[in-house]
């Protein structure tokens, strides 16, 4: 839900926004909305940033993910609700390989893809899916808490950033000496964050992170530019060591209503590690992922193609999304769909 002073909310729904049935909000409601729905923490954050973020549990209604903001200095909104009900890695229509990799018992796993794409929602079902079927300790290091975990089989610490540590690069400085299995990292967002995630992996832990970036080659390359040149090719070793695989995401309008991911998945094969590695072979990753089958690898394109022919996404919406349209539109009609 979207909400500002002088114009009805809007709701996103399935991706598409839409005016609400709802009247117009004049300044001071927005503001003072804004400001019962946040502690004194909260409000002194945002008299001091003229931003805040945060997650906000109504009982009985549900969690959700608000950030206020000022704009053309009045207040304005962006609440989100977070799915509370844990779905199974099957229900969310990821593939089998993605339960392959949360049974790792140490490296690094990254979940990518657009603002929106549901990367927090995978993310927290692959710990949800940890904590029922394995006996490790998981800490969550997030901004804000999204999704509460209460412990299964597995022990839970959930840290807040700005609650619970001041940093990101603050609570990874210190979560090794915590005594982690598994270790979950809202967001890479920085070097000194990626440079600690790589370090947990490396000494023994299962790290799960997610990024904004598009694809698994991107998501590489992204990482490795975090860095200053003379320390790149070291980084590139790192990575290739312990990077057990990419998950990225794209979500689709599924036929009859709702939304569906088409999924990249990469996985670290040897082949990759030395793609990783070598920067001059790196842009053959992509290759890698469409031949990579038997590891239950998968491009977007193919992932796509194979919704079509489950009928669970229209062909015009999977172009739209391709990764490469031109080969994509002749792979769809070389299967015999057509594609406008």
């Amino acid at each position: 839900m979207h909400i500002k002073a002088g114009s009805k909310p809007c709701l996103r729904v399935d991706g598409v926004l839409r005016t609400a049935d709802l009247p117009a909000f004049d300044m001071d409601e927005v503001e003072r909305f804004a400001l019962a729905m946040m502690n004194d923490r909260q409000k002194n954050l945002f008299a001091e940033k003229n931003e805040v973020d945060f997650a906000l549990t109504l009982p009985g209604i549900g969690r959700f993910r608000t950030n206020v903001f000022k704009q053309r200095g009045s207040v304005g909104l962006a609440i989100r609700r977070v799915i509370s009900e844990q779905l199974s890695i099957a229900e969310l229509d990821l593939p089998p390989v993605v339960e392959e990799l949360v049974q790792e018992p140490r490296g690094l796993i990254l979940v990518t893809g657009v603002a929106g794409s549901g990367k927090t929602t995978t993310l927290n079902t692959m710990i949800d899916h940890i904590n029922k079927t394995q006996q490790r300790h998981i800490i969550t290091i997030e901004d804000p808490i999204e999704v509460l975990h209460k412990d299964i089989n597995s022990f839970v610490n959930q840290r807040e950033i700005g609650v619970d540590t001041d940093s990101y690069a603050d609570a990874l400085k210190h979560v090794v000496r915590q005594d982690p299995d598994v270790i979950m990292i809202g967001e890479m967002r920085d070097m000194e964050t990626a440079q600690a995630s790589l370090t947990a992996a490396e000494i023994g832990n299962l790290v799960l992170s997610s990024l904004h970036t598009i694809d698994a080659a991107e998501t590489i390359n992204r990482i490795i530019d975090l860095f200053p040149p003379y320390q790149q090719k070291q980084v590139r070793i790192m990575l290739a060591a312990t990077l057990k695989g990419i998950i990225s995401l794209r979500l689709l309008p599924r036929v009859g209503g709702g939304r569906i991911p088409a999924v990249e998945v990469m996985v670290s094969t040897a082949t990759i590690k030395e793609y990783i590695v070598n920067e001059d072979e790196t842009s053959k990753i992509n290759e890698a992922i469409e031949q990579g089958g038997y590891y239950g690898m998968q491009s977007f394109d193919q992932a796509l193609l194979a919704l079509i022919e489950a009928d669970k996404i229209r062909s015009e919406d999977a172009l739209a999304m391709s990764s490469h349209a031109h080969d994509f539109k002749l792979k769809a009609k070389q299967a015999g769909h057509f594609v406008a």
